[in-house]
């Protein structure tokens, strides 16, 4: 089983930045460029919780559709979901998936 703190280290060593959040004390943030991804750390290692986003200031935008069009969204704020936006994203999420595995 994966050691919470030997894959933090890895992703830390992959170029992500490890943020804390005081109103969720069990949970850290992984960020990378200007994608976010919450985790926790379980006796099986680290589990995403939610969905990875966009770092909007302290919190996470999800990516959604409104009237027709993709978003990241964080309460009442919007910030459009380019094409550039939504590919970084991908690449985050697969960048941090692979360090998450078992095999990593």
């Amino acid at each position: 089983m994966p050691d919470p703190a030997q894959q933090l280290q890895a992703i830390y060593l992959a170029g992500f930045e490890i943020e804390t959040f005081d109103r969720l004390p069990n949970t850290v943030g992984l960020a990378k460029g200007s994608c976010i991804a919450l985790v926790q750390p379980t006796a099986d290692g680290l589990k995403l919780i939610g969905q990875p986003g966009w770092h909007m200031g302290e919190i996470l935008g999800v990516l959604v559709e409104r009237s027709g069009k993709k978003v990241f969204q964080a309460k009442s704020e919007l910030v459009e979901a380019t094409p550039e936006r939504v590919a970084e994203l991908e690449k985050f999420c697969n960048e941090l998936e692979e360090l998450m595995s078992p095999h990593a």
